[in-house]
Order: structure tokens, then sequence, then C-alpha cells
């Protein structure tokens, strides 16, 4: 029997990003020069340990805090939506940075602090992470499903093509320690739906796949998304 969407994890499901997974997610590319924060001090902590931090952003780390750790200027507060539209939640997006990026998906070491509320003072999760950021397994956003599988095991997921699609469900994981403290979401390469139609339609909808399904060999399947949730329930 198929899983009721609240399985991904209750605390945080309306504040799944709403997109629409036929929209291929742009992967990160890596970017091999340091991270910098305030006063140009190398970043060299970017490990996400899920329920606890990502770097230096702790379950009770604020919106000031942020400015100590990162500078002013590298910050810039902003309201998202909810899943599907519902809802709005105050986030301040941190950019570390050099140089210019085209996407914030496409720079290494991005990530959005999403709050429990207007305040800024109680971090709710951590999304929009670069590809610097990993967690002890070496799991990070362009992680590509050969290698989801090894660390894993044989999990299951979401069908593409629907808000939820790509959603990796972590109680069929090796990671299930993880379940409600970090949400992973893998998508295709961007041609994949037109150059495979058949793999890709035998893959979709609102309804579980096995990992080893051969229909995900392909579709270029990578990590597109990571949510690392601290303080569910808030």
């Amino acid at each position: 029997m198929k899983p009721p969407i609240k399985s991904i994890t209750i605390a945080t499901l309306a504040l799944l990003l709403g997109h629409s997974a036929t929209s291929a997610v742009a992967l990160t590319q890596q970017i091999h020069h340091p991270l910098t924060i305030a006063k140009s001090q190398p970043l060299t902590d970017t490990l996400i340990v899920p329920g606890e931090r990502v770097g230096p952003v702790t379950r009770t780390t604020t919106k000031q805090d942020l400015v100590k750790l990162f500078g002013a200027s590298h910050l810039v507060d902003k309201t998202i939506s909810g899943a599907e539209g519902i809802g709005s939640f105050a986030a301040t997006q941190v950019n570390l940075n050099q140089g210019r990026c085209l996407t914030t998906s496409r720079c290494a070491s991005t990530l959005l602090v999403v709050w429990s509320d207007k305040t800024r003072t109680k971090p709710l999760d951590v999304r929009n992470l670069g590809s610097a950021w990993k967690t002890r397994e070496g799991i990070g956003v362009g992680t590509p499903l050969s290698e989801l599988r090894q660390k894993l095991g044989n999990f299951k997921l979401f069908g593409l093509a629907w808000d939820y699609g790509g959603t990796i469900l972590l109680d069929s994981s090796r990671l299930s320690k993880y379940q409600g403290k970090l949400i992973l979401r893998v998508d295709t390469a961007a041609n994949a739906a037109d150059k495979y139609p058949h793999d890709y339609q035998a893959v979709s909808g609102d309804r579980t796949f096995s990992a080893s399904n051969p229909h995900w060999k392909p579709l270029g399947v990578r990590l597109a998304e990571i949510i690392v949730v601290l303080n569910p329930g808030q």
C-alpha cells in the first residue's frame, strides 16, 4: 500500500517546495575556490548533521547570529511559499560564493534558512544547499543515483512529475535514523523526459518505485534537493 504523503515528514511537509518535478532542477556545479565568510575567512565546516546543524548553522541560530557568522552583505531576507502555494514563511538566503553566481542553485556554498516565525530567532529548516555541503556519508546535491544506492541501499522513492516527485523514503533506506530530520529529492537530467519518454513515464506519478527500477538508469538521476530539519513541529 502506498504510504501517505505525511510519511515524508509531518513537521515540514507544508514547507516542501511546491514546484513540479516536470521542470528539471538545475544541479549544482562544483566550484573549487575556497568558501568565504565575513572578513574573507575560509569556511571549512560544510558538514550536514541532520536534525542538528548545517555547518555553523544550528538549532539555536538566530538571524543576528547569521550576521556575525557570515556578514550582513552575504544575507538577503525573503518570504517563501509553502507547498502548492499554501502558507508563507520568513527565510534568509546566505550566499558565500566568490564572484557572481548565475542562479542560487548553481552556487556551491549557498543555503537558505527557513525560520519558524517572523522574528527570525529559531530556524525551522535549512534548504537550497549548494554542492559544497555534505552529510557524514558524503551525500550532497549532485550525488548520482548509483552512489545513493551504494550509501542508502535499495530504497524507495516517489515517482516523477508531481509536487513531491523524486522524494526519497528514508524509512526504506539505511538512513532511516534521519527520518523527520532530512529530506532528499532527486531529479533527472534536463532533457531526460524528451530523450527517454518511455523510461520517464514509467517512473512518474503519485506512487513509489524501487531505486533499482531499470527505467531510472538512462535518465541521469542525481540528488537535486536537500532539506535539513532543525526544529520540527515549530
